[in-house]
């Protein structure tokens, strides 16, 4: 039977990486707990060594590079270990029910053209199961301020979609999800040059053109105490600066957009950027 390892991302969040830590210790189902601190600038590290955990490792990176660096430093690991092996790739800000639900999850995995799983993602009162990948025009339109959100609805299916135990889909989050290690190989491990954002629309534009299915397992529900380690570390200003560094990114090297395609999604940007800063300064400042 393939091995099941299990990798938290920590950044400056010891607090909520332990709440993580204890809540899935005793799950059988899981071969290793790899916890990746991602070069913390507080205590972190040192409190998370401390932990006595059975079937537990934390690695220190030697520098911040970025999410998705920090994910293939997980991985390389995770391969150097136990070769072929099933990875789930966990924020820290997640809560699982049971082992049972990590056991349907690897189920699922391990049918045959599987390549990544997901399960629906209660987060912020809403369900995230997914997404479609975005074309230039739908990031040009959904860039646009106060009327941007209506476009990127487009984006998602509808309740019909997901009616049954399992639902293909273009795009899965990455705040928690499982894939095989020989996918994750054939792939060329997590794209480095985004720091944080659109590695899930990356991926995904890597296995589009595969045998590969990336789907959602309906009958199983994680809750994700939604960016409680971002929002310690970044301000409001810096997070949509990274996120649009990532889109540029994202919509030159995967989606190939025009010139005019490239130069209508920095207007857009700016327009949104120009409108983050007046809402901040009429309500009264930065918030730190």
């Amino acid at each position: 039977m393939r091995k099941l390892v299990f990798v938290i991302i920590n950044y400056n969040d010891y607090k909520t990486t332990k709440r993580l830590l204890d809540n899935i210790k005793d799950y059988k189902v899981i071969d290793k707990i790899y916890v990746v601190d991602n070069h913390s600038t507080d205590n972190s590290y040192e409190e998370l060594k401390k932990l006595n955990i059975k079937r537990y490792e934390v690695i220190e990176t030697s520098s911040n590079k970025g999410f998705a660096s920090a994910l293939n430093i997980g991985a390389k690991k995770a391969i150097d270990d136990f070769s072929n092996v099933d990875i789930i790739f966990s924020n820290s800000d997640i809560i699982i029910n049971s082992n049972a639900n990590l056991v349907e999850l690897k189920n699922t995995l391990d049918e045959r053209d599987v390549g990544l799983v997901g399960p629906v993602i209660f987060q912020q009162r809403e369900l995230n199961r997914g997404w479609k990948l975005p074309s230039p025009t739908d990031e040009i339109l959904s860039n646009l301020p106060f009327i941007g959100k209506r476009f990127s609805k487009k984006l998602y299916y509808d309740e019909e979609h997901y009616k049954g135990e399992m639902s293909d889909v273009e795009v899965i989050s990455f705040c928690f999800f499982l894939i095989k290690s020989e996918v994750l190989k054939k792939m060329g491990f997590f794209d480095e040059n985004t720091f944080l954002y659109y590695e899930e629309n990356i991926m995904a534009s890597k296995l589009k053109h595969t045998r590969y299915k990336i789907l959602v397992n309906n009958n199983v529900t994680i809750i994700h105490d939604h960016s409680v380690s971002i929002d310690k570390s970044i301000n409001r200003i810096n997070k949509y600066k990274i996120l649009k560094q990532s889109q540029m990114y994202f919509e030159t090297t995967y989606n190939h957009a025009s010139s005019l395609e490239k130069f209508l999604l920095r207007l857009t940007i700016r327009l949104t950027l120009i409108t983050l800063y007046v809402r901040i300064f009429i309500r009264g400042g930065f918030k730190k």
